[in-house]
């Protein structure tokens, strides 16, 4: 057998957005039926080198189908400055979990970047207003360009609300999605009016104000990955339907871990987890609702859903490149 190599232009090609939004689901869904397996992601820290590796293994049955995957991931802010390399790289393997054959070893930059932005799309189907039409994204780097295609593909988007410190950033972006979306650039208190917003930004430090939110917008809080990260009101947590990707990852390393730590949010102020709305055992949006908030760690089910739509369309179109990696 043959193990195939996807590069960065293979995954973005073959691994079809609407498709792994509907995988993501399905992984969201096997998570909570217990049909994963899915260890604490561990980390190495490098403070010499102001980065961390990030070792995601998984394990999903979905039904249909079934796969294991690893992805080794980085975090290095200094590689675009002094390297010209991106912040975040990532190799994944994806593997037969019948045989532990090595099927596919992939590009996991843009796998993650897939991923993340179905993550995001999976909750606003479940929490926004049927009728949202108007996004804000605070943070005008590489994930929100994915955010914006993956919400549009669940949402009538029409209104485009960009917000950045760096000017050029917002422009081009605008420029990006010139003649698809009414795309501007604005202020962090414009963005924040929209039906949906999705923040993805590093801050530790709130950037984004209770008052300036809609009276029924979705908030896809992307930006913290890590401990002490925070984007969010405390005000916003404590009023919001909130829902979690993982309690374990969350209260750790998600939007919710500053306040947590600190004692201002408990069990009692989350809704739950979103794989328990997917799987049809807790609500999602109700009439009722106001603020709904989604905290996003990113789940290595995620990387093994989006690697499984990558390896299949892109066996099926007999693409890729086919190498020797296990002996006999």
């Amino acid at each position: 057998m043959q193990t195939l190599l996807l590069g960065p232009d293979d995954v973005v090609e073959h691994a079809d957005l609407p498709a792994v939004i509907d995988a993501v689901e399905e992984s969201f869904a096997a998570d909570w039926r217990g049909d994963t397996v899915m260890p604490a992601k561990s980390y190495i820290d490098l403070p010499e080198y102001n980065g961390d590796f990030r070792s995601m293994p998984a394990y999903v049955h979905a039904g249909e189908w079934d796969a294991a995957a690893v992805k080794w991931v980085n975090v290095h802010p200094d590689n675009p400055a002094d390297h010209d390399l991106p912040t975040v790289l990532g190799t994944l393997i994806y593997s037969d979990p019948e045989t532990a054959f090595p099927l596919s070893v992939m590009d996991g930059t843009n796998l993650t970047r897939l991923r993340t932005g179905a993550a995001a799309a999976v909750a606003t189907d479940h929490l926004a207003v049927p009728d949202a039409d108007s996004l804000g994204l605070v943070g005008a780097g590489v994930q929100s360009y994915t955010q914006l295609e993956a919400i549009a593909a669940v949402r009538d988007i029409e209104t485009v609300v960009v917000a950045d410190r760096d000017a050029e950033k917002q422009q081009e972006f605008v420029d990006r999605f010139d003649g698809r979306f009414d795309a501007r650039a604005g202020s962090i208190e414009d963005a924040a009016g929209c039906d949906v917003l999705s923040t993805i930004t590093p801050v530790e430090s709130p950037i984004v104000d209770r008052a300036w939110l809609g009276e029924r917008t979705h908030v896809n809080a992307i930006g913290a990955d890590a401990a002490g990260k925070h984007e969010h009101d405390d005000r916003t947590l404590r009023d919001a339907k909130l829902v979690i990707d993982d309690y374990e990852q969350c209260t750790h390393s998600g939007e919710i871990n500053v306040p947590w730590g600190e004692g201002t949010l408990s069990d009692d102020d989350i809704h739950g987890e979103l794989g328990a709305i997917v799987a049809g055992e807790l609500s999602g949006r109700e009439p009722g609702d106001g603020i709904t908030l989604f905290d996003s760690t990113g789940l290595a089910i995620q990387d093994v859903a989006a690697a499984h739509v990558a390896y299949e369309n892109a066996r099926a179109a007999g693409e890729g490149t086919d190498f020797s990696l296990v002996g006999r």
